[in-house]
Parts: structure tokens; sequence; C-alpha cells
């Protein structure tokens, strides 16, 4: 699942351009694209947190936080990590970590003290069966010492770069489909209004013309009106 780069740029584009407002340039749009892809993507984990300490809806398909892990779940990802003494590193596309395993044995988060703790006991410097990890910033150290392999991890991955790739024929900007020229936005296909939306807001502002700005709170009105009825 995915939303075609190439489908929102013209969205956005014939919205700003439905009037002669201004030009909206492959950079710029890719810049805007970027920012609204995280923007809303970042918005799915406060949008857990809140719909979490709410009662759901019994309709399968209406519950807020089912939909929510449905478009979260297009990030969740499994990988096995590599080991840089003293610590196993984190992958550079990592949002959020979900659990560890040491050769399938779940590895326990501990904070500082009860590391040290560990570094302290004789009894756990090579007890396999008990694996601990404590997050720095810059990895993840595993106790026992011991292990320095077969460390795998499941989580978040952040959206991956998204890019209007083009080539310019004559004065024309012209859309180039090949593959790692132009990528499309990972997220859900339900958020592509979502995405033109944001896009417009951020190219009134650069424009700093407010009817651009206006469009896009007229279309996100609307959709919100939707999702209410």
């Amino acid at each position: 699942m995915a939303v075609s780069i190439d489908t929102v740029y013209q969205r956005v584009l014939a919205l700003a351009n439905k009037e002669q407002r201004g030009y909206i340039t492959p950079q710029e749009f890719n810049l805007f694209a970027n920012q609204a892809q995280m923007d809303i993507f970042e918005q799915y984990f406060y949008d857990i947190n809140q719909f979490g300490r709410i009662p759901g809806n019994n309709t399968e398909y209406s519950d807020m936080l089912t939909l929510l892990n449905e478009k979260i779940a297009i990030f969740k990802t499994a990988r096995s990590l590599t080991f840089s003494t003293p610590v196993f590193e984190k992958p550079e596309d990592m949002y959020r970590l979900g659990t560890m395993f040491y050769k399938g044995l779940q590895i326990q988060q501990v904070n500082y003290n009860e590391l040290l703790l560990h570094a302290k006991s004789p009894l756990m410097q090579n007890k396999d069966l008990s694996p601990i990890y404590f997050e720095r910033e810059d990895g993840y150290i595993v106790k026992p010492s011991s292990i320095v392999s077969s460390v795998n991890a499941t989580f978040v991955k952040k959206p991956s770069t998204v890019n209007w790739g083009y080539n310019v024929v004559g004065e024309h900007a012209l859309y180039d489909n090949t593959p790692g020229v132009s990528v499309d936005f990972e997220l859900h296909p339900s958020e592509e209004s979502v995405l033109v939306i944001k896009i417009l807001a951020m190219a009134g502002i650069t424009l700093k013309d407010a009817s651009i700005y206006q469009i896009a709170n007229t279309e996100d009105n609307k959709n919100t009106q939707q999702e209410k009825q």
C-alpha cells in the first residue's frame, strides 16, 4: 500500500493554480511532502495515546484504535542488530523500538541502576537465560557481555524519504516514474487527502498567499465533517 507521489503533486498544483495563485516547484513540493508525511506519521502515536484512554467502537471497521494500528502496521519490521563494541547499533531508519530477542529469548529492558547491579553480580555474568539491555543514545548495551551476536529487534521504522523525480523538457518539469528516482509515500492510501491539505498549507505560507492556506483549511474542514458523520 502506498500513495502516489505524482497524484498528490498534481492535486496540489491543480488546487494552488486554480486561480493562478502561484507555482510550487518540484524542489519545494518534495520538501513539503516529506514534512507532511512525517507530521502525519508522528501524529499516529499521539492519537493512539488519546484513543487508548476512551472506550472503543464495537464496529469492526470504525474503531479508531484499530484503524491507527493498521496504519502503523505498514512500518513495523524486524531486523538483526549489528554489534559494534560496546553496543548493538540502532538501525538508522528506526523510529520506535518494539522488542529485542536473543536466540528466541526476549531481552528485558532495564534502567542504569539495574545495569550496574547486574555488572556487580557474579551469578549473572554468564547467565544467557535472562538477557537484559540498557538503551543509550548510540545503541543498546546487552548483558551478559558474552552476547555479541544473534540479537534481533522488532521496531517501527521511519517512512522512506519521498521524491517527485522529473526531467526538464523545454521549460517544463516532466514526471519521471523510474524506480529509485521517484519514491511514493509509504502512508496508508486513506492519507492522500490529508497529504494534499498539509502540503497546500505549507505552500500558502511559502508563497505568502493566504488564499492557498484558506483552500487547505476548507479542504481540512470538509474532511473533518466527513469523519464525524
